[in-house]
């Protein structure tokens, strides 16, 4: 709920999906990586900086997708798991500083050689694209079942393509409006005819709307994406990730040390370290562990077939949320089948 050279054509752009450092890395992207903190984010942004890959996808490439997926598709329900000690608040300041102080050398290697003129743009990645949705998804997982979370995520293709069609002059085609709207109107069945799959109501209709701060936190990623595609191209993906987590990760970790019961809780609480084991997890594998494989996978494969892993993350969502006992019903598979849908038609529109 994190990473990426040359920058990609716009249409492989919103090819990709991300996390904290996202998202998962986000590039970060959730749980969504840096660039943004989550999977989906993290894909995006990664391959907006990635290097050409072969033409030819190797059997190596095939196994890379299956663990990112599994990697990504895990940080929801690891979040679900923080929240049973952590607030939101804890959960979202551990887990940007745990990947900030992860990825600290790497940032403190590349720090001198970035252009100053660049940090005010590493620093709003950072902002919108790794902490904010770092909150955002544990506050939408405080009342919203963590598999649905994990399909909300994938509206990270959407908005990568709106914010920049709205804010970058990124053509939108009829294909890829058509995408946007499947990707929102997926977004509304999901949750006002299928409810939050969570047990604090009944049917959990109430706490549909969680996920609107999902949708914020995709927005965020959106926003993050365009920035390193169109701001920061040229840096590698460890820079940018490292060095937008460093700028950060100091307010996070002081936030949590200084205004929160994190150390309270560490000390006293039941199944503090457990939860915090959660997290840290979280952070070490949708951060450093996923980063690392992300960039072996475009090495070995093609923007579209990487791509592929937004697909595959929901499914890896849902699958563990089942498991431990998260609703799911028609409307949910109908709106997430139109989401996908839509998401399918703006990676393959041109």
């Amino acid at each position: 709920m994190l990473s990426k050279d040359p920058a990609a054509t716009d249409s492989s752009l919103a090819s990709r999906p991300a996390g904290v450092a996202s998202g998962g890395f986000q590039a970060s992207g959730n749980p969504g990586a840096v660039g943004a903190t989550d999977e989906t984010a993290s894909l995006e942004a990664s391959e907006a900086l990635a290097p050409p890959a072969p033409a030819a996808t190797t059997p190596m490439a095939w196994v890379l997708l299956i663990v990112l997926a599994c990697i990504w598709g895990t940080s929801f329900i690891l979040m679900k798991k923080g929240l049973v000690v952590f607030s939101a608040l804890e959960l979202g300041a551990i887990r940007v500083s745990v990947a900030s102080l992860l990825l600290l050398p790497f940032a403190l290697r590349h720090v001198g050689g970035v252009a100053r003129s660049r940090f005010k743009w590493l620093a709003l990645s950072g902002v919108v694209g790794t902490l904010l949705p770092a909150f955002l998804f544990a506050y939408a997982e405080t009342k919203l079942a963590s598999g649905l979370a994990g399909v909300l995520n994938a509206l990270t293709a959407v908005f990568v393509l709106l914010v920049g069609a709205l804010l970058f002059g990124q053509k939108l085609t009829g294909p890829r409006v058509l995408g946007i709207a499947l990707g929102l109107a997926g977004t509304v069945v999901m949750l006002q005819l299928g409810g939050s799959g969570g047990d604090a109501t009944p049917a959990g209709e109430g706490n549909a709307w969680y996920g609107l701060y999902i949708l914020a936190a995709t927005i965020g990623y959106g926003v993050s994406v365009n920035v390193i595609k169109h701001k920061l191209n040229g840096l590698t993906p460890v820079a940018v990730t490292s060095m937008l987590l460093m700028l950060i990760g100091g307010p996070a970790l002081a936030f949590l040390l200084l205004a929160t019961d994190f150390l309270h809780k560490m000390a006293t609480a039941p199944g503090a370290w457990t939860a915090f084991g959660y997290i840290a997890l979280l952070a070490t594998m949708s951060t450093a562990v996923a980063m690392v494989l992300f960039n072996k996978l475009i090495q070995q494969s093609t923007a579209l077939f990487a791509s592929s892993s937004t697909y595959l993350i929901p499914i890896v969502a849902l699958a563990l949320g089942a498991l431990d006992g998260e609703a799911f019903n028609i409307w949910h598979f109908v709106g997430m089948v139109v989401i996908l849908g839509g998401v399918l038609i703006i990676h393959r529109a041109k």
